[in-house]
């Protein structure tokens, strides 16, 4: 499996799910399939199964981070010298041309987008047109309600 790039926050945010996880979540699960247990009869009992089924989604989520963790390539944006073009981790301001819009995204792994935080995925449309530039330049993306061009106002490492 190749590995997924991640940056330090997000790295640390998958670390402190999966703490919580182990720590808090799990055990509070393991009490509630004991205490349910204690109530009898397990087939017509719906306390333990949905303590089991608890139990399911939150050692399939451990796994499911764990694996991310050990497939991850932690980049700190911090300490690259980009030189000023656009790379992973970077943020960057953008206007649309069209409508003098501008936004800020910056570019994460797939686990770390959220549009709303103005975090995009390095596979989105925009990230993609927008790697390898810097600012000044001019980049076209191709969305589905046609092409779309962004003049790239700034690119921060923070």
């Amino acid at each position: 499996m190749s590995k997924v790039p991640l940056t330090v926050k997000g790295a640390e945010k998958l670390r402190a799910e999966l703490e919580e996880l182990k720590s808090v979540v799990r055990p509070r699960i393991i009490a509630s399939i004991a205490t349910a247990r204690a109530h009898g009869d397990l087939k017509e009992n719906a306390e333990y199964h949905a303590a089991r089924e608890q139990q399911s989604f939150a050692e399939g989520r451990i796994a499911e981070i764990e694996g991310k963790l050990s497939n991850a390539q932690v980049i700190d944006v911090t300490k690259l010298d980009a030189n000023g073009k656009v790379v992973f981790g970077a943020t960057v301001k953008i206007e649309d041309i069209d409508s003098e819009k501008q936004v800020v995204y910056q570019i994460v792994g797939e686990d770390e987008a959220s549009i709303k935080e103005g975090r995009i995925s390095i596979g989105s449309p925009i990230a993609r047109a927008l790697i390898g530039k810097e600012a000044g330049d001019v980049v076209t993306v191709k969305a589905p309600a046609g092409n779309i061009e962004y003049e790239i106002i700034s690119v921060e490492y923070l």
